[in-house]
């Protein structure tokens, strides 16, 4: 067999990585664009009054992710992780159009067309760790995993700026522009993956071993690591051949996997759990009942949140094989609860504290957020998992309870607080903060600078 020398590259590693990540930016642009346009549309269709229509409009979309990450998964291990990024942009590009289309006071045609575009952010949130983390090698894993954090911020203050620029069009015609426009990114999207190569585990799989070790020498550094890595990857993919079809979602939990299992999707319900969506999905309404404020003139508070989610994952890319993955997750979930925590102690002791206080927490909060648990979760979610048995139907079933608590967390929020204070709601979220830190000390195993195989050879032994 002639091997291919890594000096050879026909793909550069560069454009591999930025590609592969840039599903990224359609999953932050559809969560972050209803942020701008449901002041809007609130007028617009008048749902001022309306909280729970408002909560399904919002959340609509991850109700459909639940399902599009499951699915996405499995099918990922079957028709390989580049198709099913393909056919995600195509959802992305359609779900969009017909968001833009919707008829007036057509509710539940847009809740539904959210639905079926939230089948294509659940795919991408389970398709684009899984492309990256094997396609990445162990010592920077964590950073160029981390990659597809920075573009789901770059794609939500994407949608942010554009609400911005778009809030002087009439309001029939601003949010429905907001919601369309990201079809553009989306066909960028197809373009882009339509050159990437396949993922290597997976070209071993589909027992292409030639055209795996290709696309080792695209990304590798000399012959010797291309060597290596291909060789632990055969003999992953022989023991996942053998116990592939023993393999069912029991055997995700069962005794052997276990630990890794409820490590990995834990670490994914928790982060969506602690309230984070509530910020983006509707900062400009926490400032109008906060100052009594329109929210539709509140639109820069999105864009301060989003430079700051921007510049916190460009802290990560330097950091993130520098420290230990616990060492962050610990750290920012523990400010993190505090953020939400404080504000309702403050305003116990001091009943005449402005309103505005709680937004300041909100930054420090997302501040904290977007160097630890944002970027954090996808890397855990991509490195815990055992490659042998469970990897697609674990991830899958990560992404799932992550949109669970991002449904869950969209839909409840408005309702929450039209029937208490703000404080007491975020208060809640900080509870659930500090609960986070403890599982995370308890259940998380340390994955910094280890192979995928030496992560799954550890796990499978507790």
């Amino acid at each position: 067999m002639e091997k291919v020398v890594a000096k050879e590259k026909k793909i550069s590693s560069s454009f591999i990585y930025f590609f592969g990540s840039f599903g990224g930016i359609l999953f932050g642009y559809d969560i972050g664009v209803m942020t701008g346009a449901l002041p809007f549309l609130q007028t617009d269709w008048d749902l001022q009054n309306n909280a729970t229509v408002v909560g399904w409009i919002t959340s609509a979309v991850m109700l459909g992710a639940i399902f599009g990450g499951a699915i996405a998964g499995q099918l990922s291990d079957k028709l390989g992780r580049k198709k099913m990024i393909l056919l995600s942009a195509i959802i992305f590009m359609i779900g969009s159009l017909l968001s833009a289309l919707s008829p007036n006071d057509g509710q539940y045609y847009l809740i539904a067309v959210r639905v079926f575009l939230g089948l294509a952010v659940g795919a991408s949130s389970a398709l684009v760790p899984a492309y990256m983390s094997e396609m990445a090698p162990a010592k920077m894993r964590g950073r160029l995993t981390g990659i597809n954090q920075t573009m789901i911020v770059s794609g939500m203050l994407l949608s942010y700026v554009m609400d911005f620029v778009l809030k002087g069009l009439p309001e029939n015609l601003a949010w429905r522009l907001m919601l369309g426009l990201a079809a553009v990114p989306a066909l960028v999207l197809f373009v882009g993956v339509s050159f990437l190569p396949e993922s290597p585990r997976f070209l071993v799989k589909s027992h292409r071993v030639d055209d795996a070790r290709t696309v080792l020498g695209y990304i590798r550094d000399n012959d010797n690591e291309i060597d290596s890595e291909l060789a632990q990857i055969q003999q992953t993919a022989s023991e996942e051949k053998n116990v592939a079809k023993a393999t069912t979602w029991g055997t995700v939990f069962s005794g052997k996997y276990r630990y890794l299992a409820i490590a990995g999707i834990g670490v994914a319900a928790f982060q969506q759990f602690q309230g984070a969506n509530a910020i983006f999905y509707y900062i400009p309404l926490i400032v109008e009942k906060a100052t009594g404020a329109a929210a539709s003139s509140a639109l820069m508070w999105p864009i301060i949140q989003g430079i700051l989610l921007v510049i916190g994952s460009l802290v990560f890319l330097a950091i993130a094989d520098k420290f230990k993955r616990k060492t962050l997750l610990i750290l920012g979930g523990s400010v993190m609860g505090l953020s939400f925590i404080l504000p309702t102690v403050i305003k116990l002791l001091m009943p005449s504290a402005s309103p505005m206080i709680i937004v300041a927490f909100l930054s420090l909060y997302v501040a904290a957020y977007s160097f630890t648990w944002a970027p954090l979760t996808w890397v855990i979610i991509g490195e815990v998992f055992p490659l042998a048995a469970i990897r697609g139907r674990a991830s899958g079933a990560a992404s799932s309870a992550n949109w669970i608590g991002s449904f869950a967390v969209g839909l409840l929020f408005p309702i929450m607080t039209a029937t208490m204070p703000q404080d007491a709601v975020f208060a809640i979220f900080g509870v659930i903060c500090l609960l986070g830190v403890w599982f995370v000390k308890v259940c998380v195993p340390e994955t910094k600078g280890r192979s995928l195989e030496e992560i799954e050879d550890e796990g499978t032994r507790k």
